[in-house]
């Protein structure tokens, strides 16, 4: 990232969520995990969104957290620019993994102490992913009425149901379902506004996972 070091990057918010329908019962579980992506327009400055989302079909919570992520920073990788990234899922798992855990696997070659890392092939390829920009981790509560976070669980519950995917990013329909889900009262606070980048807090760099290619697994 040298080369854009010394200019500010460009600031993006994305509200991730996922979704395991039967999570911990036995037998395959289809899931699905999804997330909105907000921008500020440079021509009008206007905020812009899109949708992404992917299913799976047997999985877990845990799995498809970590997806909900690689697939946010496979969009981004496609505009081949770095970016300043406030990425606010509900996982606490995810959310604790990329600030904490991960330095710990990777000064361990990739170990913990109890054993192996659970779904560590997509821990490293998260860490390579997001390893370009500048990312701060948020966590929020599941289910609170928090309406990106409602929203992305809508899209990756719809994700799993249907197993379907967006590949890519697509035009968003957040507010129209902003419009609906308010007047049903299940959403009753305005949606949180773009970050101000002076809010921006990045986590520490990221290690190196010594991976040979940055394919997203599946």
């Amino acid at each position: 990232m040298s080369a854009e070091s010394s200019v500010e990057l460009p600031l993006v918010a994305i509200y991730a969520d996922e979704s395991c329908l039967g999570n911990g019962r036995e037998g395959e579980n289809p899931g699905g995990a999804a997330g909105v992506i907000e921008y500020v327009v440079p021509a009008t400055g206007q905020l812009g969104r899109w949708d992404y989302w992917i299913s799976e079909r047997a999985t877990t919570n845990n799995r498809m957290a970590l997806r909900s992520a690689i697939e946010a920073f496979r969009v981004l990788g496609r505009k081949s620019r770095h970016f300043r990234v406030l990425f606010t899922s509900d996982s606490q798992y995810l959310v604790k993994g990329m600030t904490e855990w991960v330095h710990g696997w990777a000064g361990r070659g990739w170990r913990r102490r109890e054993g192996a890392i659970e779904n560590l092939e997509l821990w490293q390829q998260l860490v390579d992913d997001a390893a370009p920009h500048r990312v701060q981790w948020n966590w929020v509560r599941g289910h609170a009425g928090h309406p990106q976070n409602e929203y992305a669980n809508d899209l990756a519950v719809a994700a799993a149901r249907g197993q379907t995917s967006s590949d890519g990013a697509q035009p968003s329909h957040f507010d129209e379902w902003f419009e609906a889900q308010r007047a049903r009262k299940r959403v009753t606070v305005e949606p949180m506004p773009f970050p101000a980048g002076a809010q921006f807090v990045a986590a520490r760099a990221l290690p190196r996972t010594g991976r040979a290619s940055s394919a997203v697994d599946k």
